[in-house]
């Protein structure tokens, strides 16, 4: 694949505050940025297809200032609207922020988010290429991500036979929320899968070039995103939740719930890990090939087959997963 072109930084900058602040943003990401002030970023393609989403963080909803730094906040908006690039398998070009400031935030403060969100692009070869400044009544960061697949994937491909299978360790960010919940600082371990999510995007090229067939990054948790796999490949998710790998930090925060730990993992949203659809001729080989280049656990925790809908077992007994609800930070 041709890696795409991103034209060198604008002049077009002209006399006004929001100017201003365009200029004291692109000073602060430096070559983490190119074109900030044209009406448009310009990409030239090269042989691949152009994939692109948005996503949209908002205080209150997916974040409280009082949790994290503007700094963070801005991480973790781009690394959400990032991974869904990883989802398809794309490579990332760059980012574009709309950012919604409150009256009372100060020049320093929009920096601060903006060079946190130019920070998790640079962390994936990416740019900042535009965006938009505007004042309202709490701050909002919508991310819209551009990036290029050789080989893309969508959640509509799994077929029967083929095995489920997640990246890393789920329930990191799940155990943050539940601790400020109670009015208490997170283990450092958990604080920092909620803060700095990290996109999977070398995962997803590597399993893309690998055979996935169906894949969605677990932002709504793996009951959650294992319903939208069924729904778009008309097919059934199987489950065994004593397969799900789950993150250190989850098993005290299950305890204290007193649920299982696998139900209290699966059940977690803001992830950010992958949920793939492999063919059965991916096996144990090949997950250690994955763990070696990537560097990142790959588990099978399920089976695709005919059907509809989400069955999840847990040594041997039926669990109806709930998924991960963004307007209520748990699940629902």
């Amino acid at each position: 694949m041709t890696a795409p072109r991103v034209p060198g930084p604008s002049n077009a900058l002209g006399p006004g505050p929001e100017f201003d602040r365009v200029r004291r943003i692109a000073a602060a990401l430096g070559a983490r940025a190119s074109g900030l002030g044209d009406d448009c970023a310009l990409l030239v393609p090269g042989d691949a297809t152009l994939v692109a989403s948005t996503d949209v963080s908002v205080e209150g909803v997916h974040f409280r200032r009082e949790w994290l730094s503007l700094e963070e906040i801005g991480w973790r908006a781009a690394a959400a609207a990032l991974s869904d690039l990883a989802a398809d398998g794309a490579e990332a070009a760059g980012i574009l922020v709309a950012l919604t400031v409150p009256p009372d935030a100060g020049d320093d403060d929009v920096v601060a988010a903006m060079t946190g969100a130019g920070a998790a692009a640079a962390e994936v070869g990416a740019r900042v290429v535009g965006g938009d400044l505007s004042s309202g009544p709490g701050w909002s960061l919508a991310v819209t991500v551009l990036g290029w697949a050789s080989t893309p994937v969508t959640r509509a491909g799994a077929r029967p036979g083929d095995g489920v299978w997640v990246t890393g360790a789920l329930g990191g960010p799940r155990a943050a929320l539940e601790a400020w919940r109670r009015g208490e600082a997170p283990d450092e371990e958990a604080r920092r899968a909620f803060a700095r999510p990290v996109p999977r995007l070398h995962a997803g090229r590597w399993l893309a070039r690998h055979g996935a067939r169906a894949m969605l990054d677990l932002s709504d948790g793996l009951g959650g995103d294992a319903s939208h796999l069924a729904a778009a490949s008309g097919v059934a998710v199987e489950l065994e939740l004593e397969r799900v790998p789950v993150a250190a930090p989850a098993i005290a925060a299950a305890r204290r719930l007193g649920v299982p730990v696998e139900r209290f993992a699966a059940e977690g949203g803001e992830e950010y890990e992958l949920l793939v659809a492999l063919p059965p001729s991916f096996v144990a080989e090949d997950m250690l090939a994955f763990q070696s280049v990537c560097g990142l656990a790959l588990t099978r925790v399920g089976e695709i087959r005919a059907g509809g809908g989400v069955h999840a077992r847990l040594r041997g007994k039926p669990v109806a997963l709930a998924g991960f609800d963004h307007f209520a930070s748990r699940p629902r």
